[in-house]
């Protein structure tokens, strides 16, 4: 086959079936109407609303059966905002729900009086945000998922009376041909589709109105009440307040005034529903059907009333004198029931949003002498500084709820922002967490310096100092993301209620609109990513602080006070905690045993000997044996008092607890007791407190590290060797570390000596 045939034969292929539905009759829309009334029943609002969830479904609570959850849901919005995108946003947390809570309320469907503005400081992605989500809309809409009808009449010559007089149109195809005719009226916008010398005119409807609001309003309700069965629809249809605009809505002035002639002239309502027929609503942004977007710069237009001569002569022969339909609409016809959007409130987008005041108001727009209706979702986005521009119009502030967009608040969705524009490569270049400590470093910038919430709910931070910053904003930064951290003691874990909950959450609505900016981000990250990259080498913790403090010494300024010290504090405990585990050899065999003659022996006098019923091991009880295991319970440095009130508190509840209740009327083994799980915990923990002593001072276990991978490595002792490739080990499998990030990091705990500077 010719290479170009069948190029163009796949072309063709790939085009079909694009369309989402094909023109129907009144009646063949009134029987899909009645087999999916869910889809065909929905106003733009409805239709925003499920496509929104159809990208971001339904989310997740991380503590769903935590009495005091207050449904900050965690929702993936990379399907409606970055998959496929020209540029992606990426919403945090924060966003998430503040956006979901006002799609949620579109559901309801009555929201023609509000405008929508995002609002929000520059650079933080506004514009884009709102692009991606006209493009999904559009999608959505032009989708079988998000098909609605709008109405198409197509009048019937011959039923009209039409001799077959020559009309202008008829006259020009006779001397240009029909193909040329029909070419030059699409070009002069004659909008209808019947070529000439076809058996009808067909007239759309330019207000996109739903078939349904053809039926006259009077005659609605009794007849949704016979097409639709009694079931769950019937009755969310006459009781949900979501359908009242369904038994509301008035056709456009066009459309009714068509209605009215047509009866006038047939007498036959019959005649007139058969000459109605519904087509798929088609969005295009573009052409400005459905989706129509103004910016500061974009003219106003100087013809507010818009018609189309050649459809209106036709209309004028075919109609009766006294039944004059006039075909005549503004530009917010095109887009209702649809979207009409401004990009940013300067410029002329000044002007159109005053004229949107008495449209959004009483939900009308006035062309000429004809009252237009006009039921659109009105979006837009703003500056701050913009806001002056409607300041003194209190009834147009009353008519706007804002939506902040401002800063990413929450560590991954910065980190997901440079992976995105950067590549994803970029984490193979950090020791893990310092990618989202950088991340954590300029959201602290967008924080308020104090949080009453969390100062009321934490009272003195210092008890954290292992874990958080003076201001708590480490907290802040855990608690945007929707996670509990689970280093907060048990009595503030418990503090934690709801109302905290929510006041926390809610200072998130006076932050993020300063600081570093999401450009200024992007810059900083670049500046180090350029800095510290070598061959072979990692991004450290001590090159992060290194570049704020030295190389970009002038961007601390806007980082909170103390706020590197303690996110260092921070990684480096928490390091250390990884490399103690890692190296921490669990002999669960021996702890059993020493726990288990410990709580046997505990009952006995000292300087007697007793075989433990439990181990079979013979004991000589002698505080020389009580003080050995002790001090893996309770550390060395215990004092005598102390160890004879553990020594009391242990056996009493041992003799009241463990064996009376648990042991001998449960049946439970010993090992399976509350008291030896807590003794056990314990025991661990100071054993792991000790495990890099011996490490550390073997000069040789840092230079087999450092030899790792090297020939060099095979020349140290067998111990050391596979001390080594346990710990590395360790650290890949159990906290995602590669074996050059593992080996960095052990050679990082080392040299910075994290286990003195932790100790006790």
């Amino acid at each position: 086959m010719d290479p170009i045939r069948k190029a163009l034969q796949d072309l063709a292929a790939s085009q079909r079936g694009l369309e989402t539905g094909r023109t129907l009759s009144f009646e063949d829309f009134l029987a899909q109407l009645r087999w999916r009334p869910d889809r065909l029943i929905r106003n733009v609002h409805q239709v925003f609303h499920d496509m929104v969830r159809a990208h971001v479904g339904h989310g997740h609570d991380e503590y769903p059966d935590d009495p005091e959850s207050i449904n900050f849901i965690a929702y993936d919005f990379s399907s409606l905002l970055v998959e496929d995108t020209d540029q992606p946003f990426f919403a945090d947390r924060i966003f998430a729900n503040r956006l979901m809570n006002v799609i949620e309320s579109f559901r309801g469907g009555a929201q023609q009086n509000k405008i929508y503005l995002f609002n929000g400081p520059p650079g933080s992605g506004k514009s884009i945000f709102l692009n991606n989500l006209l493009q999904r809309f559009q999608e959505y809409a032009n989708s079988p998922d998000g098909i609605r009808y709008e109405t198409v009449w197509r009048l019937d010559r011959a039923r009209l009376g039409d001799d077959g007089g020559h009309t202008a149109s008829e006259q020009l195809a006779r001397l240009l041909g029909e193909k040329r005719t029909a070419k030059l009226l699409q070009d002069l916008g004659a909008g209808q589709r019947s070529a000439p010398g076809a058996s009808y005119i067909e007239v759309p409807c330019p207000s996109h109105d739903n078939p349904i609001v053809m039926i006259p309003r009077d005659q609605r309700a009794a007849i949704l009440d016979a097409l639709f069965a009694s079931d769950e629809f019937k009755w969310n249809l006459s009781t949900g307040k979501q359908y009242d605009w369904v038994f509301s809505a008035e056709p456009c002035t066009i459309c009714s005034s068509l209605y009215r002639a047509l009866l006038r002239k047939l007498d036959d309502p019959d005649a007139v529903f058969s000459m109605i027929f519904a087509r798929p609503y088609q969005v295009n942004r573009r052409l400005g059907e459905g989706i129509s977007v103004y910016n500061p710069g974009d003219l106003r237009s100087r013809q507010p009333a818009q018609t189309n001569l050649e459809l209106q002569r036709r209309l004028d022969e075919l109609l009766p004198a006294g039944s004059r339909v006039r075909y005549i609409y503004s530009r917010y016809a095109r887009t209702n029931n649809g979207i009409y959007a401004l990009m940013d409130l300067k410029g002329h987008n000044k002007d159109r949003l005053f004229e949107l005041h008495n449209i959004i108001s009483e939900g009308v727009h006035k062309v000429e002498e004809i009252e237009e209706s006009v039921q659109s979702l009105f979006l837009g986005v703003m500056n701050p500084e913009d806001e002056q521009n409607i300041g003194g119009f209190q009834s147009l502030k009353d008519r706007i709820e804002f939506i902040h967009i401002n800063y990413v608040l929450e560590s991954p969705t910065e980190v997901a922002i440079y992976a995105n524009t950067f590549g994803r490569h970029i984490h193979e270049n950090f020791l893990p967490r310092v990618l989202e400590n950088f991340a954590r470093v300029i959201i602290s910038s967008r924080l308020n310096e104090n949080s009453p919430a969390l100062r009321d709910w934490i009272g003195d931070p210092r008890k954290y100092m292992l874990y958080c910053d003076e201001n708590l904003h480490l907290l802040k930064m855990a608690m945007y993301t929707g996670v509990i951290p689970d280093w907060l003691d048990e009595e503030d874990r418990k503090r934690l209620t709801a109302k905290r909950r929510r006041q926390i959450i809610a200072e998130a609505e006076n932050e993020g609109s300063s600081g570093f900016s999401g450009r200024d981000a992007i810059d900083i990250f670049q500046d180090l990513y350029g800095a510290h990259v070598r061959e072979g080498q990692l991004i450290t913790m001590d090159s992060l602080v290194n570049f704020f403090t030295k190389v970009r010494p002038e961007l601390s300024e806007k980082v909170p006070k103390g706020f590197l010290d303690a996110l260092r504090n921070m990684y480096n405990y928490q390091t250390l905690q990884e490399v103690k585990e890692s190296l921490f050899y669990y002999n669960e065999q021996q702890i059993a045993r020493d726990l288990q003659n410990y709580l046997f022996a505990l009952n006995f006098e000292l300087g007697t000997s007793a075989r433990c019923t439990y181990t079979g091991d013979k004991l000589e009880i002698t505080e020389a044996f009580l003080d050995g295991i002790e001090d893996r319970l309770l550390g060395q440095e215990i004092s005598d008092e102390r160890r004879r009130e553990f020594r009391a508190e242990t056996q009493r509840v041992y003799t009241s607890r463990t064996l009376t209740q648990e042991i001998m009327l449960d049946g439970k083994d010993i090992t399976d007791t509350e008291l030896y799980a807590a003794l056990r915990e314990r025991y661990v923990f100071h054993l792991k407190e000790k495990v890099l002593e011996p490490f550390l001072k073997n000069i040789n276990f840092r230079r087999a590290l450092k030899d790792l991978g090297s020939d060099d490595f095979k020349t140290y002792d067998s111990k050391i060797r596979t001390d080594v490739r346990f710990l590395i080990t360790n650290l890949c499998d159990r906290f995602g570390y590669n074996e050059q990030s593992a080996r960095e990091v052990c050679l990082y705990v080392i040299d910075h000596n994290l286990a003195e500077e932790f100790a006790g």
